[in-house]
């Protein structure tokens, strides 16, 4: 279930006003905030001088009221240290909006280090963000650096990681652009592979993939641009990411979650590599321009940018010429739970933004940061329960 909005006092809109975020990602599970999700508010607190209130691990619900704006930002070497294995790029997802309206009249970068995972269950991996996330972003003209310092694992022994991430932020005044996506999917023109795996491991699920790359991909080129060492038997992911020439990229992945007791290499191998493959086949048969895990990344920064975006995840969307306007008061629209939550929670903090046919299309509230409001006349508090 979605996290509910109890209340949301301020004005937002073009020109003016400041822009507040917190994680979205089901706040409201039987066991209450996750630790990312408390080193996401905690960051955001720290930033924005906040008043929080029920932010532990645990808590169901929680209070942020802001006291200082993007534009008010004094540190700009940020250090992040999530308890366990948090997702790295789950808290770079929650404060990545925020502080692109942290930019100044010098252009300063911001640079954030963030302990935790990388290779985290139900979490985008630091591939998955570095060959498909990130260039998807320079489409709206977002630009972020990414080192991955070291891996961070939610299986096997705990293993703490860490990544580094360099941010230009907007100046001023100035909005996210109008993103540039193509019209149109295209051709797929190559597999770039990702496989961090034990090495005795390697050898066996290389051939693995060709061969079924070979079959349901016929005359495509494959590519192996990640091949790491999981140093781990209990340590098994995968990743595929299909090339189109229109410049669009589709990612499915896997972090191995079935027990391997008692399979041999050729038998692991096989089962990981039918199961990438078929479903990223099944994701590029869908005929949209994106991939299911990446439209819902993308819904926030489309509800922010300026102009309307159409990024369709299907044939069938991209085929409709409806002009409807969509109703906004519960999730809504084509795509995942993900994806239709997030419109949700982003037009609830946005109104003024508008979704038409089904999520198809978003005009964009275009927001920026003009330095010449204040938070508290800006957006008084936001409770979520």
């Amino acid at each position: 279930m979605a996290p509910k909005i109890v209340k949301l006092d301020g004005r937002t809109g073009e020109g003016g006003g400041q822009l507040l975020l917190v994680p979205t990602s089901n706040l409201t599970s039987s066991s209450g905030l996750k630790a990312q999700h408390v080193a996401c508010i905690r960051c955001l607190a720290d930033a924005t001088a906040a008043e929080v209130t029920g932010c532990s691990v645990g808590s169901k619900s929680f209070e942020f009221k802001a006291t200082l704006s993007p534009k008010d930002l004094v540190n700009r070497n940020i250090k992040v240290k999530a308890e366990s294995v948090s997702s790295i790029l789950l808290i770079l997802q929650a404060v990545l909006p925020f502080l692109l309206f942290a930019g100044d009249n010098k252009g300063s970068p911001i640079n954030i280090t963030i302990q935790g995972g990388t290779n985290v269950s139900f979490s985008l991996s630091f591939e998955y963000l570095d060959q498909v996330l990130l260039p998807s972003l320079e489409k709206f003209g977002i630009k972020v650096e990414r080192k991955l310092e070291f891996r961070g694992w939610s299986h096997g022994p705990l293993q703490i990681g860490s990544a580094k991430f360099g941010i230009t932020p907007l100046q001023p005044g100035q909005k996210i652009k109008e993103h540039s996506w193509p019209k149109e999917r295209g051709a797929i023109t190559k597999i770039d592979v990702s496989i961090v795996v034990p090495k005795y491991l390697q050898d066996a699920l290389k051939k693995a993939l060709l061969f079924e790359i070979g079959l349901v991909f016929e005359d495509i080129e494959a590519n192996f641009v990640v091949v790491d060492d999981s140093r781990h038997a209990a340590r098994m992911y995968t990743l595929l990411v299909a090339h189109t020439s229109t410049g669009l990229r589709f990612g499915r992945d896997w972090l191995y979650d079935e027990k391997s007791k008692n399979k041999t290499v050729d038998e692991l191998s096989t089962e990981i590599a039918q199961k990438v493959v078929d479903e990223l086949d099944a994701e590029v048969r869908k005929g949209g321009l994106v991939d299911e895990y990446l439209q819902d990344q993308l819904v926030v920064f489309q509800a922010l940018a300026e102009g309307k975006s159409i990024i369709p995840g299907s044939l069938e969307a991209i085929s409709s010429d409806k002009d409807r306007v969509d109703r906004t008061d519960e999730p809504f629209g084509d795509g995942s739970t993900h994806t239709t939550t997030a419109r949700w929670v982003v037009s609830q903090l946005l109104p003024q933004v508008k979704w038409r046919d089904k999520g198809r299309v978003c005009e964009g509230a275009a927001w920026t940061v003009s330095g010449t409001e204040t938070i508290e006349a800006a957006l008084e508090a936001v409770h979520m329960e």
